[in-house]
């Protein structure tokens, strides 16, 4: 099996793991890197040749941009505090506490490198967490809680761990340096980030064609991450501050198209990517295998510690954390996503898990300091990275289902469904608004007034059946109404799958133009979805 081949098994346990992982009440992510430990362990698979400083380029940029569609800036700002305590706050902790173990229990590990793979181990995984918390129908608060610390805690990560490469590798260190640093980093990723939004908005309103305006935002990302890290910035975050930018400006209410084409086109490679992300974490298995050389016992030993340290540290941030931020949220007259129960507490306790970025990270330390000695302890940082990563991946990322079902924390659904129905009854009188507005300008037939005021009422019983009403009589009303629109959209859908059976057919008849008759196709499509 060459290269090739192995990235090709990949993609497809990255497709298969979805309906497995759906059957098993198992988490995709982990079933893909169970798949990938397999892999390393077969003597025909050869192992993964892909540079370390190429592994966070080419996967944290879309996933990153993924994740954040499904976002808005507004949400990140209205939960600012759960976030810093998280994804700012709780790495520093993090980094602190292991550098300090691990320095204590590991002899001759310089404090630099310790603080290297305090950082390293420090930030769950952003993509393990919402796929996770995705999956489980977790409460919609404690989901938002966890994509926001996800999306940012690999920022805080990553500018702590080149700080402390640079100083291990340097022999020397400045904390004034390495605050200066920290800050111009986040000012110059906010520059780019904004910048490359606003251009490629502009952009976007030239280009009035949906394959053209989805390939831009494959290239957005990368191109955010690389100009940002060319100018000493943060990647990720310029990635985050692009994708807000787009999110928030770049979305056209009418360009149906483009939304449901972008929409479908980035859910594939949130799927290929994420896949392949997370075999490629048990396929490095080897990397720490390697690494161990005969000293097993010890090695397994300063993992266990600071797998423990890592997962302890998490839970006695968030008790207090936890605490500090629902007295905080009860003086504030808005809504705010916070765990409220110590249930959804410890079920973010445990989804800690580490992933993508731990594994670059640890792979990409210097084999050589700038005076030519080997790194400190390099195969002894990277066995202990891999011992927290595999045990809070597998560990954590197989029991969560489970304890989960236990706790019985779950979203709220009737709560879920009454904010559908409200946006419903909004999309209705905006549309009855608009529909008065043309009367007043035009002079509509009554009989096609008539006709689109039922229609403004369809949209909204379009996207909520369950609309509610006042009284018994106008609910029976509503409910003859209900069964009407079911029935007039299961015949409807009926004939317009006869009509694109008979165009699919025509496509394979002699002399026919596939072209023109991808393009009749095409209309057939948008109309089923209208």
């Amino acid at each position: 099996m060459d290269q090739l081949a192995l990235l090709f098994a990949l993609l497809l346990g990255a497709i298969l793991s979805v309906p497995v992982g759906n059957r098993l009440g198992l988490p995709a992510p982990v079933l893909m890197t169970l798949l990938g430990i397999v892999l390393a362990l077969l003597d025909f698979v050869p192992n993964v040749d892909i540079p370390p400083d190429l592994i966070l380029p080419a996967l944290l940029p879309p996933l990153l941009y993924a994740a954040v569609r499904r976002t808005s800036w507004r949400q990140f700002a209205a939960n600012k505090r759960p976030i810093f305590l998280l994804a700012v706050a709780l790495v520093f902790v993090t980094t602190a506490v292991v550098a300090v173990v691990a320095s204590a229990i590991v002899p001759g590990l310089p404090i630099a490198a310790a603080v290297a793979l305090g950082a390293l181990v420090a930030p769950p995984d952003p993509v393990a967490a919402t796929a996770v918390a995705g999956q489980l129908g977790l409460p919609r608060r404690l989901v938002s809680t966890l994509e926001g610390e996800g999306l940012f805690n690999d920022v805080t990560a990553i500018v702590l761990y080149h700080v402390a490469i640079a100083a291990a590798v340097s022999g020397s260190f400045s904390p004034w340096r390495a605050g200066l640093d920290f800050v111009l980093s986040a000012v110059i990723a906010l520059a780019v980030g904004l910048a490359l939004g606003w251009g490629t908005n502009k952009l976007m309103g030239l280009l009035d064609d949906a394959t053209l305006h989805i390939g831009l935002t494959l290239l957005v990302p990368f191109a955010s991450y690389v100009l940002a890290e060319e100018l000493h910035g943060s990647g990720v975050l310029a990635v985050l501050i692009t994708a807000l930018f787009l999110a928030e400006y770049a979305t056209d209410a009418d360009d149906v198209l483009i939304r449901l084409a972008g929409q479908s086109f980035w859910d594939v490679v949130d799927t290929l990517v994420t896949g392949v992300a997370f075999g490629l974490i048990g396929l490095e298995l080897h990397n720490a295998i390697n690494t161990a050389s005969g000293r097993w016992g010890e090695m397994l030993g300063w993992a266990a510690a600071i797998v423990g340290v890592v997962v302890f540290v998490r839970l006695a941030w968030l008790l207090p954390a936890t605490w500090l931020t629902k007295r905080l949220h009860a003086k504030r007259d808005y809504d705010e996503d916070i765990p409220i129960t110590w249930r959804e507490t410890v079920v973010m306790w445990w989804s800690g898990m580490r992933g993508v970025a731990s594994v670059a990270l640890a792979l990409a330390i210097p084999l050589k300091t700038d005076d030519g000695s080997p790194f400190p302890n390099r195969d002894v940082i990277v066995f202990i990275a891999f011992g927290v990563i595999m045990a809070t991946l597998l560990v954590q990322g197989l029991t969560l289902p489970w304890l989960v079902k236990r706790l019985g924390v779950q979203a709220d659904t009737k709560s879920e469904m009454a904010f559908e129905r409200e946006l419903a009854v909004r999309a209705a009188k905006a549309a009855r608004t608009r529909l008065k507005e043309i009367e007043a300008a035009e002079e509509l037939p009554d009989e096609l007034s008539e006709q689109l005021r039922r229609r403004a009422l369809d949209i909204g019983l379009r996207i909520s059946p369950d609309l509610g009403v006042a009284d018994d009589e106008r609910r029976e009303r509503h409910q003859q109404r209900v069964e009407r629109i079911k029935r007039f959209r299961r015949v409807q859908e009926e004939m317009l799958s006869a009509a694109r059976h008979e165009m699919l057919s025509a496509r394979g008849e002699p002399g026919a133009d596939p072209e023109i008759v991808d393009r009749v196709l095409r209309h057939l499509d948008v109309r089923s979805l209208k």
